[in-house]
């Protein structure tokens, strides 16, 4: 079983930045891959981010440049640092994890980029 649980969500003006966390319960060199999903209103949810066991990582195409995905192997936490924001990154951010054959997701974080 893995928890998971995302923080750092919040308001943000076009341009700014915010960092996302994601703390897992587990050690997470157990984890084969952590990501970062996220879903706007009435859209499907789309794969942001994520990073293997190995440290490698992978970005859809509309936040290469811009989201950086890292972990912190004494914490247990994986961050998603977001910059230059634009409205359309407004979404709700999950952290999902695939530990073996199965799949774990968090609660959600509210991202809203917005003047």
């Amino acid at each position: 079983q893995v928890q998971l649980v995302e923080s750092g969500g919040g308001l943000v003006q076009p341009g700014g930045s915010l960092r996302l966390s994601c703390a897992v319960s587990r050690n997470i060199f157990s984890i084969n891959y952590i990501g970062w999903y996220r879903q706007a209103p009435g859209e499907q949810r789309e794969l942001v981010a994520l990073i293997t066991s190995g440290g490698r990582t992978n970005y859809t195409d509309s936040v290469k440049g811009r989201f950086t995905i890292s972990r912190d192997n004494a914490k247990n936490t994986v961050y998603l640092q977001m910059t230059s924001l634009k409205p359309e990154d407004t979404a709700v951010y999950y952290c999902n994890a695939k530990r073996l054959t199965n799949y774990y997701w968090g609660q959600g974080t509210q991202v809203t980029v917005s003047s």
